[in-house]
């Protein structure tokens, strides 16, 4: 669980609750009307912009914002290390019991193992970071199309609570309810661009970029072990892909 998603979101909308709680009633603040203009029509436009499976799959990738593990990259270096000692002592067919939880990690220890030529192993292992940096990419893009959407569909909803006023000037009772709509479709569309979709677009974009540097790791790590180098060389190789205050002095043995 991604505490800080989590809890800026939640803290937020607490803060806006406190808010409008402050002000008075808070059923002030609800329009049905203003809900389907914001929440309905900018889903309706976003889901116009992708094709039906990317649309209903992005639940599963707002997802990953709250719930996403992944590996530490000290801990990849190390695991990587441990095979290059391995590979150099008992060559590739040692680590075909190698206990692997990254999958990535076991797709191209697996195509060492297979016999497969250096050439191959990049070409693959490439285009599977390529194909998981578009999924990732997609996803945020999504959601920022729904911010970009959000305050126009509010904007939308504020011209047509004004319109409705405009037109029944004549009637006193119905120029509150108009104007609470021209209001609050403003204020939801505000809310929802940058309280819910900026932010989760936001961790996906990190989510990407820390995903990519661990894969972008694997593959250098995997590319040293098909050539032989030494663990030491490969795991200060490997190191560099952590931040300065981060990295070690070796403890590898040069065998």
């Amino acid at each position: 669980m991604d505490l800080a998603t989590l809890i800026g979101i939640l803290g937020a909308v607490g803060l806006l609750v406190m808010a409008m709680l402050l002000a008075g009633d808070i059923m002030m603040f609800i329009d049905a009307q203003s809900v389907i203009i914001v929440f309905g029509g900018s889903l309706f436009v976003v889901l116009s912009n992708y094709n039906m499976g990317q649309f209903f799959g992005i639940g599963k990738i707002i997802g990953k914002a709250f719930i996403f593990k992944l590996e530490k990259p000290e801990e990849l270096i190390e695991k990587a290390v441990d095979m290059a000692d391995a590979a150099r002592k008992g060559g590739f067919l040692a680590l075909e019991e190698a206990e692997i939880s990254n999958a990535f990690m076991q797709k191209g220890v697996d195509m060492l193992v297979d016999g497969h030529d250096a050439d191959v192993v990049r070409a693959t292992l490439q285009k599977d970071i390529d194909l998981t940096t578009e999924r990732h990419e997609m996803g945020a893009k999504m959601l920022m199309a729904l911010a970009d959407v959000a305050p126009a569909m509010g904007m939308i909803g504020t011209l047509i609570g004004l319109v409705a006023m405009l037109s029944n000037m004549d009637d006193p009772k119905s120029i509150g309810p108009a104007m609470a709509v021209a209001l609050l479709t403003t204020l939801y569309g505000a809310f929802l661009a940058n309280v819910i979709a900026i932010p989760i677009a936001s961790k996906l974009e990190l989510r990407l970029a820390e995903e990519k540097m661990n894969q972008e790791l694997v593959l250098d790590a995997v590319l040293g072990i098909q050539d032989g180098q030494n663990p030491r060389v490969i795991e200060g190789l490997l190191k560099n892909y952590l931040a300065e205050g981060k990295r070690q002095i070796s403890t590898t043995d040069d065998e």
